[in-house]
């Protein structure tokens, strides 16, 4: 098993400029540090935490619909990073990479890049991030699965999973409709967030 930069088409370039705003990053961070109510953004019992969280919301709803629907996939890549990051450690924290694909000897590349990979060997992660529980498809769970059955051909550990920047019930509905293959891929919610880092949720 190895891992590839993603090709750099028309789409990728219009995005990594999305990416790299520091709008991107700055919710990210502030999210990060959020707890669920605060991330619900009702009965956030830090106002000053709420109210910087609110601000950069409204700031990316000023950028108008297209933009919008572009900034939230960022936002949840960016968070899922943010936090991956913390539970791996400064030492490792370079093996955290965007857009990559993972390649197995004998089998066809992906088209569609992950979003966020963990590149440590025997403790490889593959995820794939979701701004709602509507984008939880077969095609991504068929993704997802293929991956990490191929990583066990080749006797390799391969931690695949969904971020989901919704309620855990609604991911729980919209799996229920799907007939792909989801045993073996984590679901990670917004009640569960804070997994990601290696801390308990708040």
């Amino acid at each position: 098993m190895r891992f590839q930069d993603a090709a750099k088409d028309a789409r990728a370039v219009v995005y990594a400029g999305i990416q790299a705003d520091p709008l991107v990053a700055r919710l990210a961070v502030l999210a990060a540090d959020a707890d669920h109510p605060q991330r619900l953004m009702a009965h956030a019992p830090d106002r000053e935490r709420a109210e910087a969280l609110l601000a950069a919301s409204l700031e990316v709803a000023g950028r108008g619909e297209q933009a919008r629907s572009q900034y939230r996939g960022a936002f949840v890549e960016e968070l899922t990073q943010v936090l991956v990051r913390r539970r791996v450690g400064s030492s490792a924290e370079a093996a955290v990479r965007r857009e990559r694909r993972v390649l197995f000897d004998g089998v066809a590349a992906e088209i569609h890049p992950y979003d966020l990979t963990v590149e440590v060997a025997g403790r490889a992660e593959a995820w794939d991030c979701k701004w709602g529980a509507r984008g939880i498809n077969a095609d991504v769970l068929n993704q997802l699965d293929d991956a990490r059955r191929h990583a066990a051909d080749e006797e390799t550990a391969l931690r695949v999973g969904l971020v989901v920047y919704d309620l855990r019930t609604s991911c729980a509905v919209r799996l229920a409709q799907q007939t792909a293959p989801k045993q073996g891929t984590v679901v990670v919610t917004m009640e569960s967030l804070d997994a990601l880092a290696g801390r308990k949720p708040r």
